[in-house]
């Protein structure tokens, strides 16, 4: 599948036979400049996590017939998507609890490059080959997976031939890469405030249609310090 890294020229509708689905992360955060795992702790945006809100919402608002926009009730995802649907005609932000974080147990609030000293069970966990619930109430990935797929199905059926924008989280957009692409592995970095373009057709054919787009944080100045911490 040939997937594009940076901004493409799509069509101006979506056809009826599918969904097409901007997924945008959110912002960044000061746990995000920390390096420090944020999980389902619910942080707000920075001051650079506002402005690449707005460079988001700028680059979405050339996109013709948003019909629907919907967040992670997060801070940081909620506030990305509000940014977004004032540019965009001032649309509803609907929240979907499904597009949460991965919840990181007892690891959430710790240091990323500490986390093997600060808690080597969870850490064990985590970078385990196995997939694992996390200590202290953490979800495995495959958990994150089928509650994030659950959502997109559920938004994706709902606006056939229709053009959508959902706000969540770096975990979230990883599982639904590995879902969409068939090598099952995500391409790089997913940085705060990238979008990514999928298209649902029929019940759960997904197809991947561009990737990681930050052009819009390089022609705002926006991009400080890309991590990829969730």
């Amino acid at each position: 599948m040939a997937v594009s890294s940076t901004s493409v020229s799509l069509p101006s509708y979506p056809d009826s036979d599918y969904a097409e689905i901007f997924v945008v992360r959110h912002g960044k955060t000061v746990w995000n400049s920390e390096g420090r795992v944020q999980g389902q702790v619910d942080i707000e945006l920075n001051e650079t996590g506002r402005k690449q809100a707005v460079a988001v919402a700028n680059r979405l608002s050339s996109e013709p017939n948003i019909s629907a926009i919907y967040s992670s009730d997060q801070q940081r995802a909620f506030e990305t998507a509000q940014k977004i649907a004032v540019k965009c005609g001032g649309l509803k932000v609907v929240k979907d609890l499904d597009l949460r974080e991965r919840h990181m147990g007892d690891l959430q609030g710790l240091i990323y490059r500490d986390l093997s000293k600060t808690n080597p069970i969870a850490y064990e966990a985590l970078m385990s080959k196995d997939d694992r619930e996390l200590p202290g109430g953490g979800e495995s990935f495959t958990q994150v997976f089928e509650r994030c797929k659950s959502a997109l199905l559920r938004i994706g059926r709902k606006h056939k031939g229709e053009r959508v924008v959902v706000v969540t989280h770096g975990a979230c957009i990883e599982t639904l890469y590995k879902w969409a692409n068939a090598k099952g592995s995500y391409a790089g970095k997913i940085e705060n405030a990238s979008v990514a373009v999928f298209h649902l057709y029929g019940e759960d054919n997904w197809t991947l249609k561009m990737w990681g787009d930050v052009s819009h944080l390089n022609q705002n100045s926006a991009s400080e310090g890309h991590t990829t911490s969730a």
